[in-house]
């Protein structure tokens, strides 16, 4: 069904949108990007030549395949132009209001049987696909930025997508080179609902003066081998993006875990945001970061020394790995696929399934009781993680 796909839409042309357009075209399809007035349309146009300028002067591509890719992609302010698209992606900013205006005009525009895919990372696909008259056909395709270089689309099934429509939307994302993993509408799918409350954990304990950022980042990235420790990616992810997340995260689960460390939402409401503003836990503006004093706190001593029964990096990857089995616990997501989304939508070398697996359920939960005794956290082990330390003792 894939092969008989000719045109592609795209609504939405900022960095996300840009980028999605780009991945189809250098896949072979015909592309037509919609924005919302022309200044909208030249920075999308700017965005995409940008990106294929880089990559033909990297030599990742030819002069003469970079002019077929551009080819490939018209721009316009005019929805009506999607009237013969066979697959459309709408990749506009995470409002509902807005959605609503483009999926209402989607359904109106496009043949009856185009497939409509929305790139939300924290809004609900199932009341997107409301929105329409054709919701078997809508389906989440949440592709991570940049999409030109990240390999992870999460493909999201909502209770009244048809099954082939899901099968083609996998289809789709392989044959434009991406790896995909299908899960359900739930809040965050499973790489944000993983990530962005770790993340939180990090700020929680660094909002807490359990320790430095240095000490955080460093007791992360070493003990997971992870690209970059979780303040940093804070900054780099954008803190108001993992406030908006953590947000969506309470609304649907309503447990502490995922309640906002409250200095994440003090830096927020400051506009502290990270590399986008040029301060986030580290500044941006090129100077370099002042050096930061150890706290120096009984709790701060008693992590730093182990005496609790746990260390810095324990406090932060033991919940983070509990988190990943009870996913798969929950039947949300297989154990594959929660590894294969961190690994191609996060840069992890291994993924949270698997650390938990080489520690040791019996491990992570005694970690997760420790910190609990310890009054830091509400670590309750998930059944799964439960039932591994059973077996194991």
């Amino acid at each position: 069904m894939v092969q008989e796909f000719n045109k592609v839409g795209v609504v939405g042309l900022g960095t996300m949108g840009a980028g999605i357009a780009e991945v189809f075209a250098r896949a072979g399809f015909s592309v037509t990007g919609v924005e919302i007035d022309t200044d909208a349309v030249e920075r999308g146009r700017g965005h995409i030549a940008a990106s294929l300028g880089r990559a033909r002067d990297k030599g990742k591509i030819t002069q003469e395949e970079h002019d077929t890719i551009l080819a490939r992609i018209a721009l316009t302010t005019d929805r009506e132009d999607l009237g013969d698209a066979d697959f459309v992606v709408e990749a506009v900013p995470e409002r509902p209001d807005i959605k609503r205006d483009v999926f209402t005009d989607l359904d109106r525009i496009c043949p009856p049987g185009t497939i409509l895919a929305t790139n939300t990372s924290s809004l609900s696909v199932t009341e997107i696909a409301a929105l329409t008259d054709r919701p078997g056909l809508v389906v989440g395709l949440h592709f991570f930025n940049p999409a030109p270089v990240m390999k992870l689309v999460e493909v999201v099934s909502t209770p009244s997508t048809d099954p082939g429509t899901a099968a083609v939307a996998e289809e789709v994302a392989k044959r434009i080179g991406k790896t995909p993993v299908s899960v359900g509408d739930r809040a965050g799918f499973v790489a944000n609902a993983l990530l962005v409350p770790y993340i939180n954990d990090a700020v929680s304990l660094y909002g807490r003066r359990l320790a430095s950022r240095e000490e955080i980042d460093a007791a992360a990235s070493e003990g997971a081998g992870l690209p970059m420790g979780p303040l940093t990616l804070a900054d780099l992810v954008g803190l108001d993006v993992c406030l908006a997340v953590m947000d969506v995260l309470w609304e649907e689960f309503r447990t502490p875990r995922y309640a906002a460390a409250p200095l994440l939402r003090r830096m927020v409401t400051a506009g502290m945001l990270g590399r986008k503003s040029g301060r986030g836990f580290y500044p941006y503006g090129g100077e370099a970061p002042a050096a930061e004093d150890a706290p120096s706190g009984p709790i701060a001593q008693a992590v730093r020394d182990g005496s609790l029964g746990f260390g810095l990096a324990d406090l932060l990857l033991a919940p983070h790995m509990d988190d990943a089995l009870r996913m798969v616990g929950d039947g949300y997501a297989t154990a594959v696929d929660v590894d294969t989304a961190m690994r191609f939508g996060c840069g992890y070398p291994k993924g949270p399934v698997e650390l938990a697996e080489e520690r040791g359920g019996a491990e992570v939960a005694r970690v997760l009781r420790a910190v609990a005794d310890a009054g830091l956290a509400p670590c309750t082990p998930s059944p799964l993680t439960a039932k591994a330390a059973r077996e194991n003792a």
